[in-house]
């Protein structure tokens, strides 16, 4: 069979050809060496040490698992699990419904998926941030800030549900308008029927995407792709004019700075020192009133644009134009959305914002700038830099809330004083059964998460104050492990003026600083994978784990030309090493062993040794 790079290569190289149809593509799910990819790439992810609604996990898995896989799709037989339905808490309070498939399926649907992005990513247009390859929350508020100069009126998009309510049979006619394979298209029909269990009751998905699915950022990608076509089209029949009438209120005062200056040219000759120096101020004063005044009118009607960004279901149009116009825009877009779509955008939080003030995009505040500062060009003209940019701004109920969520802040109100807020860092009991090295890495993943996704903004600095707050919850959480006090506890771990935590690694004595690089602005961004933070195991090369699979020798007994069953753990310091083949997994460092079928099962049965 021909190898899985080979086969999603051709299926790129073809995505572009809009007539293209693709058939045979589910013969692809025949090959094994699909689902060693796939597992590859997904085996690493802590999740797929949770069952699902038939007991599976990531461990146990095999050869023999995926040729019994390949044989139920090869006779149709294949069936996804239902979900299980858990949930998990937000920031508002409420909590979220998550999903949580069976590692077969999941297997299943990384195959899937990769065919579908083969076919499908090539064709995405570049005002799609979410769930891409090198995209991010990142690489669209940076899109923000290169295309929406100068506009007007922000469009706030939100479509209720959005994940929730995709339709069914839409999204299954917009798959087959590329894919003309029924048995895929069916398989795709299987999981997006598949149901969840709640409470041991089984429940029917009549529409959305199933929640937790690994194909469901796709196939929302390839559903909201069709808004993101017809806001291109519609951007092209709303633009107007090549560029801005002149302001009727900078060209009067440029024609009088002109006048004057021919004057100053003409008489030169014969006005006193002190008559050119009253004429000069008038042309300095008019001068500083240009560099004041927008050259273009900001009330061209004639001269109209509009730009748009979507990251998953939140989406920002940019309108130059009135009002009148940002009105219609936010009118049709929803009109579409309804009728082609069978969505419905949110009226409370699709709001239209003018551009001097504040739009909300990502958990960034977006405005444009009012600036006047100038630059100096290379023909030695001053030039407006400023004017229009578009800037980004940390709110400051975002860091706030993380504070309070944490419970690493009080806020107190001093009724004496018309209610003044009284801000006191807190220590965190949850944490004070971890050793020292886990309290400070739990901090320094948290500042370090926030600050790595607020760090492209403007007012990078004022989260400053988040890391004040906590380095001194940190002290507090210390002084209450140890029950001394504050004063004692930074005395006893500070080196070279930094908090540091010391702990014996193998090779020696090691330490471990609280943050302490400042939260000063850096606009930089990775493009590899920016939205996945602290998942440092996702950028590993997991080669050699499909070939301890694919060798057939037991790394415990020695047995050759045996199947292979790979053995999980979530985490390796989960692992108390008090038997050997903890020990052995300890020693390597790795979370997995490659066993044959009778040691995988004496080690469950607590029997290895």
């Amino acid at each position: 069979m021909r190898s899985p790079q080979n086969v999603l290569g051709s299926l790129s190289s073809k995505a572009c050809n809009s007539n293209y149809q693709y058939q045979r593509l589910y013969r692809n799910l025949y090959n094994p060496d699909f689902y060693l990819l796939a597992y590859q790439r997904i085996q690493a992810k802590q999740g797929n040490m949770t069952a699902g609604t038939d007991g599976k996990t990531v461990d146990g898995m095999g050869t023999k698992r995926i040729n019994a896989l390949i044989a139920r799709l090869k006779n149709y037989s294949y069936q996804p699990a239902p979900a299980r339905r858990t949930y998990i808490p937000k920031a508002n309070g409420k909590k979220r419904p998550l999903g949580i498939p069976s590692f077969d399926d999941k297997l299943v649907q990384e195959v899937v998926r990769m065919i579908l992005e083969s076919i499908y990513e090539p064709t995405f247009l570049n005002t799609s941030h979410g769930f891409r390859p090198k995209r991010s929350c990142h690489t669209a508020l940076q899109y923000v800030q290169k295309n929406f100069t100068g506009v007007k009126w922000f469009v706030e998009g939100d479509i209720k549900g959005c994940f929730d309510h995709v339709d069914h049979h839409v999204l299954v006619n917009i798959l087959r308008r590329r894919i003309q394979d029924e048995h895929f298209i069916g398989l795709i029909w299987k999981f997006l029927k598949a149901g969840y269990m709640e409470d041991w009751v089984y429940h029917n998905t009549y529409s959305g995407t199933p929640q937790g699915s690994i194909i469901s950022p796709l196939l929302a990608n390839i559903y909201l792709n069709e808004l993101d076509m017809f806001v291109a089209q519609y951007a092209e029949t709303f633009r107007q004019g090549e560029k801005r009438r002149i302001n009727p209120a900078y060209k009067k005062p440029l024609d009088q700075r002109r006048g004057k200056q021919e004057w100053l040219k003409r008489n030169e000759s014969k006005i006193t020192q002190e008559q050119k120096a009253a004429v000069m101020e008038q042309i300095k004063a008019i001068d500083q009133y240009l560099r004041e005044t927008p050259y273009g009118d900001p009330m061209d009607d004639t001269y109209k644009r509009l730009v748009y960004v979507r990251y998953a279901d939140d989406f920002l149009i940019g309108v130059i134009g009135s009002k009148d116009d940002a009105r219609q825009v936010k009118a049709d877009v929803g009109t579409f959305i309804q009728e082609q779509l069978h969505l419905e955008l949110s009226q409370e939080k699709t709001l239209i914002t003018h551009g001097n003030d504040f739009a909300h995009f990502l958990s960034f505040d977006i405005t444009t700038s009012t600036e006047q500062n100038s630059t100096r060009t290379k023909g030695g003209y001053t030039k407006r830099s400023y004017t229009g940019r578009v800037k980004l701004y940390v709110p400051k109920e975002k860091w706030v809330k993380r504070l309070l969520a944490y419970g690493a802040l009080k806020i107190h109100y001093d009724k004496a004083n018309g209610n003044k807020e009284i801000w006191e860092p807190v220590r965190r009991p949850g944490l004070l059964r971890l050793d020292d090295l886990e309290i400070l890495n739990q901090y320094n993943a948290e500042v370090r998460g926030l600050y790595n996704y607020y760090r492209i903004a403007h007012n990078a600095t004022v989260l400053n104050s988040f890391l004040y707050v906590m380095k001194f919850s940190m002290y507090k959480t210390f002084a209450g492990k140890y029950r001394v006090s504050m004063r004692k506890i930074i005395r006893k771990y500070t080196r070279d003026k930094e908090f540091v935590v010391v702990y014996q690694g193998k090779t020696g004595e090691k330490s471990v600083a609280f943050y302490h690089q400042g939260m000063r602005r850096d606009t930089h961004i990775d493009a590899r994978d920016p939205d996945l933070i602290g998942r440092a195991n996702e950028n590993r090369n997991y080669t050699s784990l499909v070939q301890r699979l694919q060798n057939g020798q037991c790394e415990w007994c020695g047995a050759t030309d045996v199947e292979i069953e790979i053995h999980h753990v979530r985490k390796l310091k989960d692992l108390s090493g008090k038997v050997e083949w903890e020990r052995h997994m300890i020693a390597r460092k790795r979370k997995t062993l490659a066993l044959c079928h009778d040691c995988h099962v004496k080690l469950h049965a607590g029997k290895l040794d």
